[in-house]
């Protein structure tokens, strides 16, 4: 029976207290591989082509362990925000106090839950089409396309959105992962996180297995088969790195979902910290030796020429196909639905705690504070999240995904790199459990790998733009509703601190 402390215990600013109907049933074992669950998913078994032709042979490691060393930077940032703010919503909850609570932060806030309604339901979204992907290696008629369109939304200044809609019998696959999903959701926290455990041993055999098949069948003569000048520092290496390294951040991010549930975590100060630095080591560790192994068997030239076919999507498949038969291989597939699951489950279950912690206060639709009634978990967010990435799994994410990663990168990771440092200043006496590795290095320069992420992408000025016209979209609706409500900045003097 768990104790009245540990449903209710506070935990500093953001903390229980504003979370009294929540329950802290998730310890360090189980928010550890809530993180790691969510950040292998699908992508590293379907995106490793891509790192490999970026950098053109087997220096793409460069790409993981320097993405390894940007989020080990800003995950020392997500550790003390963390630790000093455990309440549900993360990030929100986070530039909500940096910023100044009824003042600017209401408005950063109001535009992290704003761009998550977008990037959210789409990173979802993105592993149940994983999750089909895989599936049409082994039922190939899921491939079969049943209507497809290029949507164009013409913008002022930045000229048409594009956006495609791909339609095929894997589509309706990956909704029913998607629905499946919310449905294991729709129940206690305690019990969730003994699913997690499930989940996760589903996870870590799969990686295991494709790690020790590498290592069985080692060719020190393929994993180390490096071009000529695949070192020399000319501006195509610098290019190249900056696609990978774009790459390997989207695989590693995931570390930083607990900071989403901090409502529900056992002793956060300590259990929050631990997980998000933990989880980045192990995932970085099971990547590096994932590339090597992989690379042991296949040639990394062969893998680029797999970077813009269709068997990019289900390379791992045919990895175990040569080593040990078709059988084999369908086994494996099914084990990677099964990490691709794991994602979906992570996800949904940490992004739906973000609207109803701004509901909470007030800064989101009040239908999103309600709690269910018997098992006390914020239905109504989760139902809505999962029901628009169900609806998100009939896009072409390929065409989308990359904006959607600038807006997440502008609104939410940026400013909470600087916001750490300006809270440092402004709130000195501030009650911080974990303070930050040799600040202020990890904050300034996970703030410069960002930056460098953004802008070496191909045609990131476009995408910027795009951004910013999201933003701007969001910044007018926050103005009209602050308006209507007598919000900063329309009312007179600094609005009064929410209420819970």
């Amino acid at each position: 029976m768990m104790s009245d402390d540990t449903r209710h215990s506070s935990a500093g600013p953001g903390g229980n207290e504003r979370d009294p109907q929540l329950i802290r049933g998730i310890g360090l074992g189980g928010a550890t591989m809530l993180n790691m669950i969510d950040m292998i998913g699908v992508g590293p078994f379907i995106t490793l082509p891509l790192v490999i032709a970026a950098m053109g042979g087997p220096q793409a490691i460069l790409g993981w362990v320097l993405g390894a060393a940007l989020v080990i930077c800003d995950g020392l940032v997500w550790a003390e925000l963390g630790a000093a703010m455990p309440g549900s919503g993360g990030s929100y909850r986070y530039l909500n106090e940096i910023y100044g609570k009824g003042r600017l932060g209401h408005l950063m806030s109001f535009l992290f839950v704003w761009q998550l309604t977008f990037s959210a339901p789409l990173s979802v979204a993105s592993g149940c089409i994983g999750f089909a992907m895989y599936a049409v290696y082994a039922f190939p008629v899921l491939d079969r396309t049943i209507a497809a369109a290029r949507l164009h939304l013409p913008l002022p200044v930045v000229g048409d959105l594009d956006a495609g809609l791909h339609v095929t019998l894997g589509s309706f696959v990956a909704c029913g992962v998607c629905l499946l999903a919310t449905f294991l959701l729709y129940r206690k926290i305690t019990v969730i996180e003994k699913l997690t455990r499930y989940l996760w041993a589903g996870v870590m055999l799969t990686l295991l297995w494709v790690i020790a098949s590498g290592i069985w069948y080692f060719d020190p003569a393929l994993a180390f088969d490096f071009p000529p000048g695949s070192f020399t520092l000319r501006p195509e290496f610098f290019t190249g790195l900056g696609a990978a390294l774009l790459i390997a951040v989207y695989d590693y991010w995931g570390y930083y979902n607990v900071c989403f549930l901090g409502g529900e975590v056992r002793d956060p100060a300590r259990t929050i910290p631990r997980a998000v630095l933990l989880s980045i080591a192990l995932v970085a560790v099971i990547y590096i030796m994932m590339n090597v192994s992989i690379l042991s068997v296949i040639s990394w030239r062969e893998f680029g020429a797999r970077a813009d076919s269709k068997a990019r999507s289900y390379v791992i498949s045919a990895f175990m196909e040569r080593l040990y038969g078709h059988r084999a291989a369908l086994v494996a597939t099914a084990l990677i639905m099964w990490t691709a699951f794991a994602s979906v489950f992570s996800l949904l279950l940490g992004y739906s705690r973000v609207p109803y912690a701004a509901a909470q206060d007030r800064n989101y639709f009040r239908v999103f504070s309600r709690v269910h009634p018997r098992h006390q978990f914020p239905y109504v967010s989760l139902l809505m999240m999962g029901g628009t990435a169900a609806a998100f799994c009939f896009l072409r994410l390929a065409d989308v995904i990359a904006a959607l990663v600038v807006i997440r990168i502008l609104v939410q990771f940026l400013a909470q790199i600087v916001g750490v440092m300006i809270l440092r200043r402004r709130r000195p006496e501030m009650p911080r459990p974990f303070k930050m590795w040799l600040y202020p290095a990890p904050a300034l320069a996970s703030l410069c790998g960002f930056i460098y992420v953004l802008l070496m992408r191909p045609n990131f000025q476009q995408e910027v733009l795009y951004a910013a016209t999201l933003i701007a979209l969001g910044l007018a609706i926050y103005f009209v509703r602050a308006r209507a409500r007598g919000e900063w900045p329309f009312c007179p003097v600094p609005e009064r601190l929410h209420r819970d």
